[in-house]
């Protein structure tokens, strides 16, 4: 069994089950208890003719079939039935338990910020999901079965040990009292050593998840050999660590086996002798080494349950941090749904640095963007384009009065109103290991007509159509089988399709040459007129007909305006012209 903060609900919430697989429990247990007492009965038929010590009822075949036959039969079928019933009981609420679980750390993985995910890589957040997890549904399960049984058998075992003979009892629990001093220590190690172990097994699934989603580059400059060094480090290190749990978990073992055996030889022994002196019969001897033989489960059960408990307790802190971690960007209390806006954007002297950092992103930026208007944003590489994206989409907390959506403060709306209103395509175009037809359509519930025109909007449709199955066709993980150019594309066509008042386009047609460019801007102008677009690009000929130019360097706004009026006012941007056509002019 394991407590925390976030499990010991699932008690209470599966209580009747548990309370179900209990009561089965408890039957099965007090039926096992009954087979030493018919062997005491048959031994003693046999020895002396009579099935009690008074010798007034003889042993007969009506008594075998009555004691001893009719019973052990009865005990087999409650058996049967109780374990079945018992284990549906913990190992399904069990089950449940994990599920719901799951279920809210998926929940709370969606609510957290970017900034956790820098910190907590991929392969962490996996093995939450299915060591820990698993771990926890073995204890929830598997423990409270182990501890009720351990607890009801190994009870009722000792009671009646002590009724047959009381000082053989005592002699047989001292070696127990040993085990659990050595349990309670050991617990402490193993739990530091699990933790250890979950640890090193995330580094694993992080490097084993990066190479693989980055193996292209890893073969492009034949780094295999690096590659699997590294890995091989990080699996020496797992080894060890596994190992060294592995060597305190079968001390513990070996330490339960050994006080066993001690037992047997102490009742073998004194037993032996009790009988030779008379104060018991060979019979209640053999009854006695029955009972013993019962709770030799529970004492092994102690040590499995101290194992699990130090498993269970590392795995429950990781799933804790997770589920505890603060949320830092959610709504403000009393935050109003935006409706439908208009696309009016405005930041006021925004200065911003990225958590986790001492840098600022943007200084003191400051522009308004009217609604329907088609804006361009342009600059070096690190000049802050893509933060004003992750600003105005909420990925980021900023201050108050710094930024506005149809002059509401984006603080005083709904995180997910703001979304709703903006359509996205990111700079890294993701795509999810499904059709086309559903990659595009990911954004809204829309037919197949519809699905194929924002195609068309975005210049892929002759390129999906020339695929086997066309919008059926199932891409590979992040859309590995189709190109880039083809993934910047359909990410284009799924923003057009959800048809929002402000379209964000990071860097989106950098791989697509300049007709199709041309083919895509001419249809943002003919799809999305009174419509807010927003154009973050590299190349100024990508935004030099956009109605409103926003030039960017080093997180500041240089200028704003016309492509023809910035050439005018801005000798850096007129620079950056220059530039870039005598770049293109090599490159032809």
């Amino acid at each position: 069994m394991i407590f925390g903060k976030f499990i010991n609900k699932y008690y209470l919430k599966y209580l009747p089950m548990l309370l179900l697989g209990v009561l089965a429990l408890g039957a099965v247990d007090y039926a096992q208890l009954q087979i030493p007492k018919a062997y005491h009965i048959l031994l003693s038929g046999v020895n002396t003719g009579f099935i009690d010590e008074a010798m007034t009822i003889p042993f007969t075949l009506d008594v075998l079939l009555d004691q001893v036959c009719a019973p052990i039969l009865v005990i087999v079928v409650v058996m049967m039935i109780g374990r079945f019933v018992w284990r549906i009981c913990f190992f399904g609420a069990g089950t449940r338990m994990a599920t719901d679980l799951r279920g809210k750390m998926f929940d709370k993985a969606r609510t957290l910020s970017p900034q956790y995910y820098q910190v907590n890589k991929v392969g962490n957040m996996m093995s939450l999901f299915t060591n820990d997890l698993e771990t926890l549904d073995e204890c929830f399960g598997w423990g409270m079965m182990m501890f009720f049984d351990a607890s009801i058998l190994g009870g009722l075992a000792v009671a009646n040990m002590i009724a047959v003979q009381p000082l053989l009892t005592l002699f047989c629990l001292i070696p127990m009292a040993f085990l659990m001093v050595i349990g309670i220590i050991l617990n402490k190690y193993m739990t530091k050593k699990w933790d250890e172990r979950q640890e090193s097994f995330s580094k694993i699934s992080d490097f084993a998840q990066e190479s693989f989603s980055g193996i292209a580059v890893i073969k492009a400059f034949v780094k295999e050999a690096k590659e699997l060094w590294e890995f091989k480090k990080l699996n020496s290190n797992n080894e060890k660590v596994n190992v060294e749990y592995t060597r305190l978990s079968t001390i513990l073992r070996v330490s339960v086996s050994l006080f066993v055996e001690a037992v047997i030889c102490v009742i073998l022994g004194f037993g032996g002798y009790l009988v030779w002196k008379g104060n018991i019969t060979a019979e209640s001897l053999i009854e006695f080494i029955g009972y013993f033989t019962a709770i030799v489960w529970p004492i092994a059960a102690v040590s499995e349950l101290i194992d699990m408990h130090s498993r269970g307790k590392a795995s429950l802190g990781r799933i804790s941090d997770l589920l505890s971690a603060p949320v830092d960007v959610k709504d403000r209390e009393n935050a109003a749904d935006a409706g439908t806006l208009r696309g009016e954007i405005e930041f006021r002297d925004l200065t911003f640095i990225y958590p986790y950092s001492d840098r600022e992103v943007l200084k003191d930026l400051s522009f308004k963007i009217n609604a329907g208007e088609n804006v361009g944003i342009v600059g070096q590489i690190g000049s802050g384009k893509t933060t004003v994206a992750d600003l105005l989409l909420r990925a980021f907390n900023v201050p108050d009065g710094t930024v506005f959506l149809d002059g509401k403060d984006v603080n005083e709306l709904t995180i997910e109103s703001v979304r709703r209103n903006c359509a996205y395509v990111p700079q890294d175009n993701f795509l999810f290991s499904d059709t086309i037809e559903n990659n595009i359509s990911f954004a809204s519930d829309a037919d197949e007509s519809a699905i194929k025109v924002a195609a068309e909007y975005a210049c892929v449709a002759d390129d999906i159509e020339g695929f086997k199955d066309s919008y059926k066709t199932v891409l590979g993980e992040r859309g590995v089988t189709v190109s880039g150019g083809q993934k910047q594309r359909i990410s284009i066509a799924r923003a057009f399709l959800k048809g929002a008042p402000i379209l964000i386009m990071d860097d989106s047609v950098s791989a697509v040459d300049t007709s199709t460019e041309e083919s895509i801007l001419n249809a943002i102008n003919t799809t999305r007129k009174g419509k807010t677009t927003i154009l973050i690009a590299h190349r100024i000929s990508t935004v030099k007909r956009m109605n409103k130019i926003l030039f960017m360097s080093g997180g500041r706004l240089l200028a704003s305006g016309s492509h023809e009026e910035l050439l005018k006012i801005c000798p850096e941007y007129a620079r950056t012209v220059e530039l870039q056509r005598l770049e293109e002019r090599e490159g032809a």
